[in-house]
This record gives C-alpha cells, structure tokens and sequence, in this order.
C-alpha cells in the first residue's frame, strides 16, 4: 500500500462572497418570506395615507397646503413599511436568534441590511403610487411629474430603513424596537403631512432633522407650473447622503448585535 505524501501547504478558501450577489440573494429571500403578508400591509399602510388625505381635504385652504399633503401622505407609505415594520423585524430577529443563522452565512453584514431594506423598501412602491393619484385627483393637482416618485422612493425609503434597521438591532428589546419604530413613523407622519406653514418655529426645525421630510419637499415642489429642479436635486441629495450614513450605522449595529 502506498503512503499517502504529507500535504505541502495550507488548502486554499473559496472566494469571498461579493456584495451585490450576496445582497441580491437576500433581498429575493427577504420578498419570498414577506409575499403572503405583502397584501395586507399595502392595504393597511395605503388606507391610512388616503384616509389621511380624504380627513385633510376639508382643512387645507390653499394649493400650497394641498401639496404638503398629497406629498406627505406618499411619503408616509414609505415611512410605514421602511422605519415601522423594518425596526420591528429587526428586533423581532435579534430577540430570537435569527442573526445567528445570518451569521453563518458566507454574506457581508452589508448585504444584510441593504438586502432587507431593499425588500421592504419595494413593498412601498404600490402603495405609494396609488396614494400619489388618489391625492391628485382628489385635490385637483397635476399628474405629470408623477415621475419624480422613482427617485423619491428609493432614495428616502433607503433613508427610512437605514433608520429602521438601526433601531431594532440596536434596541435592546423587541418591544423597544417597536415603540421606537412607531414614534419614527408617527413623526413622519404628524411633520410630513401638515402644512410646515401652519407649524410653530421650534416644530419647523424638527421637522428638518427628519429625513422623509426632504423627500415630501421634493416630490412637493414639482407641483408647480415651472419647478426648481435644483432645489429637487438639492432635497434628493440631502436623502441620499442620509441614506448612506443610515444605512452604515445599520451595517456596524449589525455587527455588535451578530458578536454578542
């Protein structure tokens, strides 16, 4: 029989797992897990936006008023899915031990969050749609800049769920998660949907802090008959660059909660 040689050198690891395959699986994951409760939370988070704008229609008194609340409202089915539901899922896995099998998985951390932000980002797209048409119509505001959504959505709803992330991995408890996932959505909601004008000075600057706020302004300002697309470029951009800085604090909570 013959002896087998001694092995001359360490056995080689596979690749590392790449960042977009990696997140492109979780988030095709992430929406295979959610499709049997898609329905019913675009139905909830859509009723609440039209019942908001069917309630403010009787308030609002001027067409400046009325794009507060057509742009608020749309914004708010993103702020529902991407901070509410996203800071509950999060705590909901770190209290039972779902990280742990993300841990296992050759993935970045990065491709986590952005997988799982990306998922519930997209459940928004509908809802909002729907909530941008009714509010028109029902204000009798122009359609044709509806457009300005396909960047209104991504780039706050990537803000948002940065947000969202970040609270339920770095709460404590699970029902932490959720209370601080329903304070950000019903600040989203109380600074997104009433007129800034009719809002006291302190309640303005709160109101500037919160990041869906600069994505209401943008989709509010195409309203007009000759916008200022700089200023949309300009409130786009504020959303984006907090979404990257969201979205990384997401990825470093989830390290500290996948090692502990």
């Amino acid at each position: 029989m013959s002896v087998p040689e001694p092995a001359t050198g360490a056995a080689e690891l596979g690749p590392r797992a790449r960042l977009w395959p990696s997140m492109a699986a979780v988030y095709r994951a992430q929406l295979s897990r959610a499709r049997v409760a898609r329905i019913p939370l675009l139905f909830v988070a859509t009723f609440q936006s039209v019942g908001i704008m069917i309630m403010m229609r009787g308030v609002v008194d001027t067409r400046g008023e009325a794009q507060s609340v057509v742009a608020g409202s749309s914004v708010v089915v993103v702020a529902y899915v991407a901070l509410n539901l996203l800071a509950q899922y999060f705590g909901q896995l770190r209290a039972g031990g779902g990280l742990d099998h993300y841990a296992t998985l050759p993935v970045p951390p990065a491709a986590v969050v952005l997988g799982a932000a990306g998922a519930y980002a997209s459940f928004t797209v509908p809802g909002t749609l729907v909530t941008a048409v009714f509010g028109c119509a029902l204000f009798g505001l122009p359609l044709g800049n509806l457009w300005i959504l396909v960047a209104v959505i991504p780039l706050a709803g990537a803000a948002l769920a940065g947000l969202g992330a970040a609270c339920g991995l770095l709460a404590p408890r699970p029902e932490l998660a959720t209370l601080l996932g329903q304070l950000g959505m019903s600040a989203a909601l109380l600074l997104g949907v009433l007129p800034p004008d009719r809002m006291p000075e302190l309640v303005r600057l709160a109101r500037d802090l919160l990041p869906s706020t600069y994505g209401v302004e943008a989709y509010a300002r195409t309203f007009g008959a000759h916008p200022h697309w700089a200023f949309v470029a300009g409130d786009l951009g504020v959303c984006a660059g907090v979404g990257v800085v969201s979205l990384a604090v997401a990825t470093w909570a989830y390290r500290r909660a996948a090692v502990r």
